[in-house]
């Protein structure tokens, strides 16, 4: 079995603590680091929960494409919200943005996420 850390060049980046995914070839998954609503520079896209949310998710598929991977292969999301009373408006970016069938998704109210972003979300995709 062999691992692989995985970093986009699409996105900021935070090696210092961290890699975007990481690999699991014996396994065939990849699990990827959550993110938050930032820009390639590392700052804070501007707007609300539905622009925010658009920015994770297209933070999330340029690391499914550096890793071989896409929406479609995605087995898993979380999603933090910083306030649930967000949820109905993230979902409808989320429902528009992810292919169909949709996968697995847990989303919970996290009492405080990274730089007092409103969402962050992560993944586990196939290879």
């Amino acid at each position: 079995m062999s691992i692989e850390r995985i970093n986009s060049s699409e996105n900021s980046s935070f090696t210092h603590i961290l890699s975007h995914a990481t690999k699991v070839s014996g396994l065939g998954l990849i699990f990827l680091s959550g993110t938050t609503p930032v820009d390639k520079t590392g700052t804070l896209v501007p707007g609300g929960i539905q622009e925010h949310t658009a920015q994770c998710l297209t933070n999330l598929g340029n690391v499914l494409a550096a890793s071989g991977s896409s929406w479609e292969k995605v087995i898993k999301v979380n999603v933090y919200l910083k306030d649930m009373d967000n949820f109905a408006a993230m979902n409808e970016i989320y429902e528009k943005t992810l292919p169909n069938p949709k996968p697995s998704r847990t989303c919970i109210q996290a009492a405080k996420l990274p730089n007092d972003v409103d969402i962050e979300i992560e993944a586990i995709a196939a290879v």
